[in-house]
Parts: C-alpha cells; sequence; structure tokens
C-alpha cells in the first residue's frame, strides 16, 4: 500500500464522488429500463432515441446527437439497426444536401407507442422508490449538469 495515498481517501471517493455515484445510478436505470423495454425489442437508449425523433420536422443528425449527448459517430452506429428494422429512415436533407434529416417511420411510431405504457409504468415504480424525495429537483439538478 502508498503511504501518500491512504485507504481513508478510497473511502472519501468512494462515498463522496458526484461522478461515481452518478454513473452508478445511471447504470441501474438503463438495466431497468432495458428489461422493461424487453417485450417491445427496444433497450432505453433505442427508445429515447426514437423517441427523439417523435417532432413535426424531422430532425439532423447533428440536432439529435445534441439532444442525446452522443458523438455523431456513436449515433450513427445506434442508427443502423433501428434503420434496418424499418423503424427510422435516413434521409438527405432537402434544403441541405450535405446534411442528413432522420425520419421516424409508421412501425417506429407504432412501436413508440406500445412502448409508452411501459415507459410510463417503469417511471412510476422509480418514483415509488424515491418517494418523499423532490423528484422535480432531481431533474433540474441532472438537467444541470448537463
Amino acid at each position: 500500500m502508498c503511504d501518500d495515498l491512504p485507504i481513508e481517501t478510497t473511502w472519501k471517493v468512494r462515498d463522496n464522488c458526484l461522478c461515481l455515484h452518478a454513473q452508478r445510478a445511471a447504470r441501474a436505470l438503463a438495466r431497468r429500463f432495458d428489461e422493461a423495454l424487453k417485450p417491445v425489442g427496444l433497450t432505453n437508449g433505442q427508445f429515447s432515441l426514437l423517441m427523439s425523433l417523435n417532432r413535426p420536422e424531422p430532425p439532423t443528425i447533428g440536432s439529435v446527437s445534441t439532444l442525446l449527448a452522443m458523438d455523431r459517430t456513436t449515433l450513427t452506429a445506434n442508427l443502423k439497426p433501428l434503420e434496418r428494422r424499418g423503424l427510422l429512415e435516413v434521409k438527405v436533407d432537402p434544403a441541405d444536401k450535405r446534411s442528413r434529416r432522420l425520419v421516424l417511420t409508421a412501425a417506429g411510431r407504432e412501436l413508440l407507442v406500445a412502448a409508452m405504457p411501459i415507459w410510463e409504468s417503469t417511471h412510476a415504480e422509480i418514483h415509488e422508490l424515491i418517494a418523499g424525495k423532490d423528484v422535480e429537483r432531481l431533474l433540474r439538478d441532472l438537467r444541470a449538469l448537463s
């Protein structure tokens, strides 16, 4: 063991590190939603991605990338399986041929409609877990961090 990094330092990080606890909570939430959404064949990330396309005008890859806090390369990789399943289409932006728009298909919309009751019930379960806590405050704080 190294004298200049005592075990108490490890405990301090373990008990107080915002990043560690945010990552742990994010992983736990992701697992919970992945399990819940399994019957409709989606992961939590795919659900969020498809939901981000549900707009009056098809969004650009850049705007979805920003919303999901995901780099464009990772987003593009995540689009491919959903595109193969016919849940979305990647189309050239008529106003800017260099840009791409992401279009939620009818099949994608139907899948989101089927997934929404699952999302809502899973959210209700999580709200129960943190009952008595200020859920709205938690959401505001998370938004502030991102």
